[in-house]
């Protein structure tokens, strides 16, 4: 409780009341019964107490023996005060205070009613025999109220630091929480890079290498061009390993070379067309290596599932946004089966991924024996998606 700021400034107000009931209790006294006998014996005890009461800081604030020691000397020297100047009753209503936050429970408890009995006992003593039922009600009631305020201050108190306390577990969880999400992202971001990377140029130099075998003794021409194809992929997908490792974007895009040129250049190797429509803008990073990305699985999509004649890229702007069309004239399929099929809808998950996070749309068109269409909508001005 003391490391709350509520709980140390009720600390200073009860210290400085103490010293006050203190110093008044003594002039009192002293305007009362001007140097008596016991006059030397109160003063040299007020001293005494208000020197001990200061040592309370020293001794520390935990309920330790020492602590418990030093509460004991100072109720013990306020006691000997009130037999001999009862006036001195009403210092209990610190030391209230400073009993229940150094002890236990119930030994605070029993401490409070000790101090009480001498107040009552103190104001009885003042009376003169004089009948007063305040007497016997007030010093009660005021300890009544005392612990009351004690007692709730401290479980407000604890009910803070439990909230602190949860609010700071809930930080903690919630960052564990983000950093395995980030994990998982990254995860994904690694998937579609591999699979829209490595793992088509595999897929590419393994059909030219299976081209090249097959024509190997028949035509040995077209199978040294099948080999010398497979070994520009392989360079290729060695440049794209190298970027991905450093985290850079797509190698069509690498040297200033933009989205147009690189989808013109893909449309070439792929053996399909390509045009663009509306006025070109410049398109952040993340957009252009995105619809690259989509165009590269999209195509490797149509040469290993369509078995297609033809297909064609359209680039198109449209003021806010940015939309890529991949038609292809082949076998076509059933979208709503792709899953179940377990065939064209090979990197599908991953492009609506890529366009997800970037806030916009991917569709696919398609029917058996009427080829497909995918299209990838993006709008110019999003905040990336960490989804």
């Amino acid at each position: 409780m003391e490391h709350d700021p509520d709980a140390r400034w009720l600390a200073r107000v009860m210290h400085i009341a103490f010293f006050l009931l203190l110093g008044a209790s003594l002039a009192r006294f002293l305007l009362r019964h001007p140097w008596q006998e016991r006059g030397p014996w109160i003063v040299a005890l007020s001293c005494a107490l208000a020197a001990l009461y200061l040592l309370g800081p020293v001794v520390g604030t935990r309920a330790t023996a020492r602590r418990t020691a030093w509460l004991g000397t100072v109720v013990a020297v306020w006691a000997v005060l009130v037999l001999l100047a009862p006036s001195f009753a009403w210092c209990a209503v610190p030391l209230f205070y400073t009993g229940l936050r150094t002890l236990p429970p119930r030994a605070a408890l029993a401490l409070v009613a000790l101090l009480t009995v001498f107040v009552v006992t103190a104001q009885v003593k003042l009376s003169h025999g004089a009948w007063d039922p305040n007497l016997l009600v007030a010093p009660p009631a005021v300890a009544a109220i005392a612990t009351a305020v004690f007692v709730h201050a401290r479980r407000q108190a604890d009910r803070q630091r439990a909230l602190i306390d949860d609010l700071i577990r809930a930080r903690r969880e919630l960052a564990a929480t983000e950093r395995r999400e980030g994990t998982l992202a990254e995860r994904q971001r690694l998937s579609m890079e591999i699979h829209d990377t490595l793992a088509q140029g595999l897929s590419s130099q393994q059909m030219l290498l299976q081209a090249a075998d097959r024509v190997w003794d028949s035509d040995p021409g077209a199978a040294r061009w099948h080999v010398r194809t497979a070994e520009s992929v392989a360079e290729h997908n060695l440049a794209e390993a190298r970027r991905f490792v450093h985290d850079l974007a797509p190698a069509e895009l690498a040297g200033g070379s933009g989205l147009e040129e690189a989808l013109r250049r893909l449309a070439a190797r792929e053996g399909a067309g390509f045009r663009v429509d509306g006025v070109p803008v410049p398109l952040p990073e993340r957009v252009e290596s995105a619809l690259l990305r989509i165009a590269q699985g999209a195509l490797a999509n149509v040469r290993e599932h369509a078995a297609a004649a033809s297909a064609a890229l359209t680039l198109t702007y449209l003021g806010d946004q940015v939309a890529l069309d991949i038609a292809d004239d082949g076998r076509g399929f059933e979208p709503g089966r792709v899953r179940s099929a377990g065939v064209r809808g090979h990197g599908l998950p991953a492009m609506r991924a890529r366009v997800r996070r970037l806030g916009g749309t991917l569709t696919v068109e398609s029917a058996p024996g009427e080829g497909t269409v995918l299209s990838a909508a993006v709008p110019l001005h999003h905040e990336e998606s960490d989804e």
